[in-house]
C-alpha cells in the first residue's frame, strides 16, 4: 500500500537561465504505483519529485506527517579513545585494539594545537588521526618544539607501518596548515586531499572539544576554535558561477527520513552512484528528516563525476546574499542560483532542517525523476570553530 499523501510546504526551482524562476502548486500527491525492482533511494526520491517534475512545477520540499522508522542498534566498533593525559598509548598497543575489518582506506587528518596548556606555559599540539567510518581513532601529542613538516611525515608514517589497512588517501581541513601537512604527505605514498569531507575527524575532534579538553590540566576555553575552516577569521570568498556545461536544469529542496541513511535503512553504497555516505550520529532522532538538494540534469553523470572529483562538502544557502553555493575542495564555492523572496524563504526550511541535525544534508544529481542517482552525497557542515 502506498504511504500517506506527503504535505507540501517548499518549492520547486527549474531555470531556463542562471536565474532561477519559482513555481508552486501546493499539489497533493495521489497514490503511487511502487515497483519491487526499484532501490529504495529510486523509490524515496521519485515520490517526492513525481508530481512537481511531471508539471515543471510543483512543491519539493515534503514532510510526511508520520512514517514507520527503523530504529538502527549502535554499530559496536573498536576504537582507540585518546586518554585525556598527556601521554599516548604505543603505536603497537593501538594498533592492535582495533577491529580492522572496520577500517577503511581513506584516511582524515588533522595537526593543530588545542585550547590546552602544558605546564601552563606552551600550546598542546596533537596529531589526530581517523579512517573515513571514525572506526579507527589514534592520537598523539606533538612536542611544541617540533611543530613541523618531518615530525608530522614520522609520525603518520610510523602509524602507517603498524596497521594493517593502508590508507590510499588522507584527506585534512585545516587551511591554516596546509602547506606543512601538504609537504608532510608529498613524501607518503598516498593521494594528499585537502577536503571539508572529513566528517568522522569533525565529528570526534567536537567530541574531544566537548568530552575530553575540558578535563584536561590547563584548560582554557578562550583558545578554542582559532583555526576555522580555510583557516581565516573573515570569510571574504566569493562563490564563482558553475560552468554553464555543468548547471543543473531543475532543482528541488526535499526531505529524506534519517532512518533511510541508518543501519538497515534503504540508502547505502551500493546505491549512491560516485557520491559518498557521511557518518551518521546514532544519537540524532531517527524520526526526523534530512533536508537536500535534488538537481535534474541531462548530463547528470558529468555532472556527478565533476564533483565527485571536487570533493564536494556541501551545499549552502545564503540568506544574506541571497544564494543557492556549492562548496568543494578545502574552500571553494560556486554559486548554483540567485534567490528571490520566495526562494529565499524555501532556502531558509532547508537550512533550519540542517541545523536541527548538526549539518547533515545530502544533493543527489541524476537525469529525472525516473533515474537512479548518479550521484548522491550525504555530507554533514564542519563546524568553522574547530
Amino acid at each position: 500500500a502506498p504511504p500517506p499523501p506527503w504535505r507540501s510546504s517548499s518549492s520547486y526551482l527549474q531555470s531556463s537561465c542562471w536565474y532561477h524562476c519559482l513555481y508552486y502548486n501546493n499539489r497533493k500527491m495521489n497514490a503511487i504505483n511502487w515497483s519491487t525492482s526499484c532501490s529504495p533511494l529510486k523509490v524515496l526520491l521519485c515520490t517526492l519529485l513525481l508530481s512537481c517534475v511531471t508539471f515543471r512545477s510543483s512543491s519539493a520540499f515534503n514532510t510526511p506527517p508520520s512514517a514507520a522508522v527503523r530504529h538502527s542498534n549502535s554499530v559496536q566498533s573498536s576504537i582507540i579513545t585518546a586518554s585525556s593525559s598527556l601521554s599516548s598509548a604505543s603505536p603497537e598497543t593501538a594498533v592492535n585494539e582495533l577491529n580492522w575489518d572496520k577500517v577503511t582506506d581513506e584516511w582524515e587528518l588533522d595537526c593543530y594545537s588545542r585550547p590546552v596548556l602544558v605546564d601552563g606555559k606552551k600550546k598542546l599540539w596533537e596529531i589526530l588521526l581517523t579512517d573515513s567510518s571514525g572506526n579507527m581513532r589514534i592520537q598523539r601529542v606533538l612536542p611544541s618544539n617540533k611543530v613541523n613538516s618531518r615530525e608530522v611525515r614520522r609520525v603518520v608514517e610510523e602509524i602507517i607501518d603498524n596497521s594493517e589497512v593502508k590508507p590510499s588517501t588522507i584527506r585534512f581541513f585545516r587551511g591554516a596548515m596546509f602547506n606543512m601537512i601538504n609537504i608532510a604527505l608529498s613524501e607518503i605514498d598516498v593521494v594528499a586531499r585537502p577536503s571539508r569531507c572529513t566528517f568522522a575527524l569533525a565529528q570526534w575532534i567536537e567530541e574531544r572539544n566537548r568530552d575530553v579538553y575540558p578535563k584536561m590540566d590547563g584548560y582554557r576555553p578562550t583558545m578554542g576554535g582559532v583555526g576555522g575552516i580555510g583557516g581565516t577569521f573573515l570569510d571574504i570568498r566569493t562563490a564563482v558561477k558553475l560552468p554553464d556545461a555543468l548547471r543543473g536544469e531543475k532543482y528541488a529542496f526535499v526531505g529524506l527520513p534519517l532512518a533511510e541513511f541508518m543501519e538497515g535503512g534503504g540508502i547505502d553504497a551500493s546505491n549512491i552512484g560516485v557520491g559518498r555516505l557521511a557518518p551518521v550520529d546514532n544519537t540524532l532522532p531517527a524520526d526526523s528528516f534530512v533536508q537536500g538538494v535534488v538537481i535534474l540534469t541531462p548530463r547528470a553523470k558529468a555532472l556527478a563525476s565533476w564533483l565527485a572529483g571536487t570533493e564536494v562538502a556541501g551545499l549552502k544557502a545564503d540568506l544574506r546574499k541571497r544564494e543557492l553555493v556549492m562548496e568543494t575542495d578545502i574552500d571553494n564555492q560556486y554559486l548554483m542560483a540567485k534567490l528571490n523572496d520566495e526562494q529565499r524563504r524555501e532556502a531558509a526550511v532547508y537550512e533550519e532542517g540542517k541545523d536541527a541535525l548538526g549539518g547533515l544534508h545530502f544533493i543527489s544529481v541524476q537525469k529525472d525523476e525516473d533515474d537512479d542517482p548518479a550521484g548522491f552525497w550525504l555530507l554533514r557542515e564542519i563546524p568553522v570553530n574547530l
